[in-house]
């Protein structure tokens, strides 16, 4: 049930509020909204008396938002950004079916996108948006209809799909494998190792699984796969990184896997989604294409 009218105040107030908000001035933001000053100083004195609060100290000629009003900006900037995109995915699909997605950067790049094409030549009213997402977040605070999760099966207010499992291996150039004379496991800890953020803990994990004994594990720190996979390719040390994710460049040979050892990762790639949004056509479709994409993969 929608909450008092008194308690909704209309667009153009809280535009004209949110603008003297994020400005701080009266005539930027008059000029912003195409208004007359008189004519923003109305909507704000107007906005407070519906609210019953004031909003902000006016001082001469300036005004600042008091405690009240600074913790209402946040959210009614917030709110417009999301009715505003909502308004824009209308005009670009006005007959529905948009979805918007959160990706995991590398994931989404070489292996969702390539494949995209398929699912809209089979969906031709869905449109899809793609966002990044390094992590997992509250569907509730976000307009975000699903995303792309790679972990444990866990997230909180989310419901979850199974797509794919993944094999790492240890990958490097061809130069740095002859240069430094790699042929087992162990070799690898006399060179560069190269590190991701989101999976500091990957290479001890690796060493641990082919029984090599070690102290610690140092090296440079990526936030991406692309950039430690072009590091790799660089001669700067060796990445561990899936397999599915840099068949290219073993195929064109810019990258060759420093040991024949693999490792499964315990973590998999999920569909996440809220579970108001289960049967909404759009995610439906888009959850059957992807979950028969990842089982031919």
């Amino acid at each position: 049930m929608l909450p008092s009218r008194r308690l909704l105040p209309s667009i153009s107030l809280l535009a004209a509020f949110e603008a003297v908000a994020r400005t701080g001035s009266v005539t930027a933001a008059a000029r912003e909204l195409d208004l007359t000053q008189s004519a923003v100083s109305r909507q704000i004195k107007a906005l407070e008396e519906q609210l019953d609060v004031e909003l902000f100290v006016r001082e001469r000629q300036t005004v600042r938002l008091t405690l009240a009003g600074d913790s209402y900006a946040r959210e009614i900037r917030e709110a417009l950004r999301r009715i505003s995109s909502a308004s824009l995915n209308l005009r670009a699909n006005p007959h529905g079916g948009t979805l918007n997605l959160a990706i995991l950067p590398t994931f989404g790049t070489r292996w969702l996108a390539p494949r995209l094409g398929r699912f809209l030549s089979r969906n031709p009213g869905v449109t899809i948006n793609l966002v990044t997402r390094l992590s997992s977040f509250d569907f509730r605070l976000d307009s975000i209809d699903a995303a792309i999760h790679f972990g444990h099966p866990h997230w909180p207010g989310a419901e979850l799909t199974f797509l794919m499992s993944e094999t790492t291996v240890p990958a490097c150039s061809p130069d740095f494998l002859k240069q430094h004379g790699i042929l087992k496991a162990d070799d690898l800890l006399g060179v560069p190792l190269l590190h991701l953020t989101t999976r500091p803990d990957a290479w001890e994990r690796w060493f641990a699984d082919n029984g090599v004994v070690f102290q610690s594990v140092h090296g440079m720190l990526f936030d991406q796969f692309a950039t430690a996979a072009q590091a790799a390719i660089a001669g700067l040390g060796v990445a561990l990184l899936p397999t599915f994710l840099i068949q290219d460049e073993l195929k064109r040979g810019d990258l060759v896997t420093a040991t024949g050892l693999e490792l499964e990762s315990s973590e998999r790639y999920y569909l996440a989604y809220p579970p108001e949004r289960a049967d909404y056509a759009p995610l439906s479709a888009f959850r059957d294409w992807i979950v028969a994409e990842a089982k031919a993969q």
